[in-house]
């Protein structure tokens, strides 16, 4: 019996309704995709007031209206990253195209620049090109301001970077912030120095030492002992931070006097050396030598985070050898109170997440590695996102998905942290076991492939494979992982080499759970290559594989929504709708919603095809809600392509037209257009023949380039919010006809 005959579960019909459900992924939608067109761009909002700086913002701001690339620099601790956002928020309505952030600090790869980019621009690569490639080509004819922070320790690598987008995309501008230059050409400069010590440092010093205590003012009293306090730490913004944190404990002039006698050592070191340095490092210094044991050994350890973290984390990673279990919670509390690490409330009513400022978290490394502990430290790190990673892969298949995908989104900083310790060691230490590096790249498939990451995945799954290790599961995963990245990136040969390969080590070793993804994605890889009774075969031999060894799994349920695709290519559209729907019933059965999407394209296109217009859109929507929440660029753009032949069966050819444009625009992100399968372009091709014949080839032409000119949040946003009933003058009717087993030769005959 072929896996299209087995029995599958069945979901009960309680768990099959529909209107609840699609209403959910479309308000889904929307909470993942709050970007449109008018609202582009990621800046954060401001958490504490803006003090002063009005004529360096003012000066910023026409830095950058008159020049390309701005770089603010200055000394740690300066709040040149404060002044840049400012400036950056009140420019943000003369780029068409929005102002993005991206954050580098705490990176420590070079080749780690332009993934990072790419995921701060919200750029779902799927194609297998160089991210500097397809970077480029997104900010080809965008009009947008991009804020580069914190670019100081991969200096080098981040100016080539940016020379080049700048050389490539006429409507960039760059606004940089460091503590040097980048040395570009046509670089303009903004150096920022401390604030004036009379004026806006009391001002920010008060304001901070109110949140600290609410009935705090610059009196008679101690406006003197305030003065010279600003005065002693240079006016620098951390310091004068840091130090109104001390007032909930000491009166101003205790401040003072613990600053000039216990710490005057602090402010010596290279006579060279800048005041505002000393002074920096005076206040982060005052700070650790004032918290207890606990509290600084966890300072140095908290060092090896990246980005945001959580309590468990911490917990998991710093306890032992000198921190109690028991005694976490209260260090870390400690260390919020003196504002060495700051406190984010959790996404949802989830739990708190912290972080250090990168001189906070520098000075803590120093000590880590004074104490010897830093690779036992990054081991323990390593070894807590390993877990979360297996756990995530786990829940993946669950109705938490959606948590997943948040999870991983708000902890890739880290996990490319354990990624860069498992493949490359520390300190000059080689991996201890290549095998955990390896097994961390394909744990991560989810993160890779259904959370729209596919180039970074490849990269670290290329290099768990240059890994010199000896065959085991682990590289057995990573192996079918990299082949099914690299099929859905279009990369046809190196899928095919390294999907053979595995699937021979496999049956060799009698790994019957490689062999069996090995099959499943060579099957894919025959599906998107039009050999359709291939595709079948291998797809069909995986799934009683999946059965025999009772997997169950969304990469499973993908199987059998490839295997309905390849058999409605071949004419037989009613066993495709049964294969799906039940994809669909297990899917809602479990919760899962990834695969669910793909099934609920298939649905729709064959509501289409039997004439079921409604249907089929409510089918498709659902489709793209789904996927444009998981960033899923392939499943998007595929539903939009279904919902442009829809809308033009609607009778509204022009916005037909503009979704195929958008679609047009993000299949360049995808890879080869529509796979470069004539079976897949057949549906595109009828609405392409349709649309071209309502409105003319000018119109045509107009509308495509309207719609290439959105983005995946705009274009989503614009198909979901399609008004009911609009343009429906100009009926076409739908397609009733299956899809014959050969791709049409001609638009009118796959119609």
């Amino acid at each position: 019996m072929g896996a299209r005959d087995a029995p599958r579960p069945v979901a009960p019909a309680a768990a099959r309704g529909g209107g609840a459900r699609r209403a959910l992924y479309v308000a889904l939608a929307v909470k993942y995709a709050p970007c449109t067109m008018e609202t582009a761009g990621n800046l954060p909002s401001e958490l504490t007031g803006f003090v002063g700086r009005a004529s360096e913002v003012d000066r910023l701001r026409a830095l950058v209206a008159g020049s390309r690339l701005v770089t603010v620099t200055g000394a740690g601790g300066v709040g040149k990253s404060r002044v840049a956002l400012r400036a950056a928020r009140l420019v943000q309505d003369r780029f068409r195209d929005g102002v993005w952030l991206a954050e580098l600090i705490g990176l420590r790869g070079a080749d780690l620049v332009d993934h990072t980019l790419a995921e701060a621009l919200r750029l779902p690569d799927h194609t297998s090109r160089a991210p500097r490639k397809a970077l480029a080509e997104h900010l080809a004819d965008r009009e947008l301001l991009l804020v580069l922070d914190g670019f100081d320790r991969l200096a080098e690598p981040c100016a080539e970077l940016v020379a080049d987008l700048l050389r490539r995309a006429p409507g960039l501008r760059v606004l940089a912030v460091g503590r040097r230059p980048l040395g570009i050409t046509g670089e303009q400069l903004l150096p920022l120095q401390p604030l004036p010590v009379g004026s806006d440092a009391v001002r920010l010093f008060a304001e901070r030492a109110s949140a600290v205590l609410p009935d705090f003012a610059v009196t008679a009293h101690n406006s003197a002992a305030v003065a010279e306090l600003c005065a002693r730490l240079d006016g620098l913004p951390l310091a004068l931070e840091l130090a109104a944190v001390r007032l909930r404990a000491l009166s101003v002039e205790q401040v003072l006097e613990r600053l000039d006698d216990r710490f005057r050592l602090l402010t010596g070191g290279d006579p060279s050396a800048p005041a505002r340095h000393r002074a920096l490092r005076t206040a982060i210094g005052w700070s650790h030598e004032l918290c207890g044991p606990a509290e600084r050994l966890l300072w140095a350890r908290l060092s090896v985070f990246a980005g945001y973290f959580d309590l468990e984390a911490v917990e998991y990673v710093c306890a032992g050898g000198g921190i109690a279990e028991d005694e976490v919670v209260e260090a870390v509390a400690a260390l919020v109170d003196q504002s060495v690490l700051s406190r984010q409330e959790g996404a949802g009513g989830g739990p708190a997440r912290y972080r250090m400022l990168d001189s906070v978290r520098e000075y803590g490394a120093g000590w880590l590695a004074a104490l010897g502990d830093e690779a036992r430290v990054r081991r323990r790190h390593r070894d807590w996102y390993l877990g979360l990673a297996t756990w995530c892969e786990l829940d993946w298949f669950s109705p938490r998905q959606a948590e997943v995908a948040e999870r991983v989104a708000a902890d890739l900083p880290n996990l490319r942290l354990a990624l860069e310790f498992s493949l490359d060691g520390v300190a000059g230490e080689p991996s201890e076991d290549p095998a955990v590096g390896q097994y961390l790249a394909g744990t991560l498939w989810f993160c890779w492939v259904g959370c729209g990451r596919l180039a970074e995945g490849r990269h670290w799954l290329g290099r768990a494979l240059e890994l010199p290790a000896e065959r085991s599961e682990a590289r057995a995963k990573v192996m079918w992982v990299y082949g099914y990245v690299a099929l859905l990136q279009g990369d046809s040969a190196a899928a095919l080499a390294v999907l053979q390969e595995c699937r021979d080590e496999a049956r060799a070793a009698g790994n019957a759970v490689a062999e069996a993804y090995a099959l499943h994605r060579l099957g894919c890889l025959a599906l998107v290559s039009d050999d359709m009774p291939r595709a079948e075969r291998f797809i069909d031999d995986a799934l009683l594989r999946y059965r025999s060894i009772g997997e169950l799994n969304s990469n499973v349920l993908m199987a059998q929504v490839e295997l309905a695709m390849s058999v409605a290519f071949q004419g037989d559209v009613e066993q495709a709708v049964r294969l799906a729907e039940e994809v669909r019933d297990i899917c809602r059965d479990h919760g899962e919603r990834w695969t669910l999407a793909y099934a609920l394209y298939v649905l729709g296109y064959a509501a289409w095809l039997g004439g079921e217009p409604e249907r089929a859109r409510r089918l498709a929507e659902e489709a793209l809600a789904i996927d444009h929440a998981f960033d899923d660029l392939v499943g998007a753009v595929l539903a939009l392509e279904l919902l442009a032949l829809i809308t033009e069966g609607e009778g509204a050819p022009h916005e037909a037209a503009v979704l195929q444009g958008a679609a047009g625009r993000l299949w360049e992100s995808v890879g080869l257009r529509l796979f470069g399968s004539r079976y897949f372009n057949a549906p595109h091709a009828v609405c392409e023949q349709r649309v071209r014949a309502a409105l003319g080839e000018a119109a045509y032409a107009a509308a495509l380039g309207e719609g290439g000119r959105l983005g995946l949040d705009a274009a989503a946003h614009r198909a979901l919010n399609r008004p009911r009933g609009a343009g429906r003058g100009e009926q076409h009717g739908a397609v009733r006809a299956p899809v014959p087993r050969e791709p049409a030769a001609s638009p009118e005959a796959a119609g």
